[in-house]
């Protein structure tokens, strides 16, 4: 029997109302059945996950994709812990704020009340289905969750773990769909049934964005990319800075939240970029270097404009010398892609002056970028990071999943 994303999106619009309805125990507790099936198939999400890993290979996918793409027990451990993370926060549906008296008696208030029914179209990271999942019915919002065709056997290894948890809990299994089929065409239709889907979220490379946002007749959330930058201020602790460097750059090269620019105050490029270089040349950093810092660096290369737009997701960086504090500012203000800015500096006024002018979605001071994650900053898991301001900025988490209603309260009111 062959698939139908337009039956599968009104039978997920159905099994939403299901969802919206369900008590904050029964999400709950939902989750923390989906969390216990993880671990029980741990062997099998394994299995299916090498036959992507092996297909990735053969087709020449880059090291940043493959680790993307690969799973391990600990990996699933952490998924699984992140489940239960968002089991353990509060319900943010039901919520009802800003109550008001109006001159005329009547009270009125607003209610976070879930969106209904949210499309993920994701590429290589299987992890998506599973905190996408979670973070939806956490919200009581029904998922449908298109991932790529390097990740389909993991993704369909995760979505029986889904399945057995909606069983036994006796949900209809249409609250989540994971789309088996993988063809462009099924995409393209998923993106015209506005009727059915509510909201689609596009996570993965900047081209899948983009394609999504130019085509979808759904509201998009955006992500388009990561130019994360790194500024070093006169007033900067070195140590802190070449450590915080360090985890930005290297830890984890394929991800969003990797530092793609390092920009160093001219007070302390000469002691601080000799250190920079040292540090980078440990992991064999490409380097690409302003005029007044190639001089720093062994091989570099001179940076160009693409290099301030870049997100590599590689070993490798651009990096700048800039004459103060303003010009730091200014160089974010016209390359920053709006997810994360790090400033390093001792001078209370000059952090506060960064994260009060600097308007990325998260902006840090003295902390490294790759604290720039949903569950870095408690919200459990994110279902991405929009770079957009509508509806939700920055790490989304099951409350960016909802919206709000108006109610109203009276005593037999009427309108004058």
């Amino acid at each position: 029997m062959s698939f139908s994303i337009a039956d599968a999106a009104l039978k997920a619009k159905k099994a939403a109302r299901q969802v919206a309805n369900l008590t904050a125990q029964q999400k709950n507790q939902l989750l923390a059945d989906i969390a216990a099936a993880l671990l029980a198939n741990t062997d099998n999400i394994l299995t299916a996950n090498i036959k992507d890993l092996n297909a990735a290979k053969e087709n020449n996918l880059d090291a940043a994709m493959l680790d993307r793409l690969a799973l391990d027990p600990e990996r699933i451990q952490s998924i699984a812990d992140a489940v239960i993370e968002i089991a353990a926060q509060a319900d943010p549906v039901g919520n009802i704020a800003n109550i008001q008296r109006m001159p005329s008696g009547i009270q009125v208030g607003k209610m976070r009340i879930p969106l209904g029914v949210i499309a993920m179209i994701y590429e290589s990271r299987p992890n998506v289905t599973i905190d996408a999942a979670a973070l939806c019915l956490k919200a009581g919002n029904a998922v449908i969750l298109r991932g790529g065709k390097e990740a389909i056997h993991s993704n369909l290894a995760l979505a029986t773990c889904i399945e057995i948890a909606l069983a036994k809990q006796q949900l209809d299994p249409a609250a989540v769909v994971v789309v088996p089929d993988t063809d462009r065409g099924v995409m393209n239709e998923l993106m015209s049934l506005d009727e059915s889907i509510d909201l689609i979220i596009p996570r993965g490379g900047e081209g899948l964005i983009r394609f999504v946002c130019e085509n979808s007749r759904i509201p998009v959330i955006q992500h388009y990319k990561g130019v994360c930058h790194l500024y070093v201020d006169s007033a900067a602790d070195e140590v802190k800075a070449l450590n915080i460097l360090k985890n930005g750059k290297t830890q984890r090269t394929g991800v969003c939240n990797s530092l793609e620019t390092l920009l160093v105050h001219q007070d302390v490029a000469a002691t601080f970029l000799p250190k920079a270089a040292a540090l980078l040349a440990e992991y064999n950093t490409v380097i690409h270097a302003c005029e007044n810092s190639i001089e720093y660096f062994s091989g570099a290369q001179i940076a160009t404009e693409e290099d301030w737009h870049a997100e590599y997701l590689a070993m490798e960086i651009a990096v700048k010398v800039v004459a103060d504090f303003e010009k730091a500012i200014e160089h974010i203000e016209e390359y920053s892609s709006g997810h994360t800015e790090v400033i390093v500096s001792q001078d209370y006024s000059k952090t506060q002056a960064f994260i009060r002018r600097v308007n990325s979605a998260v902006v840090m001071a003295n902390a490294s970028s790759r604290f720039s994650d949903g569950g870095q900053l408690g919200l459990g898991a994110e279902i991405g990071i929009s770079t957009s301001k509508l509806h939700a900025y920055g790490p989304m988490g099951a409350e960016s999943l909802t919206t709000e209603k108006f109610i109203v309260m009276g005593d037999g009111e009427v309108r004058a």
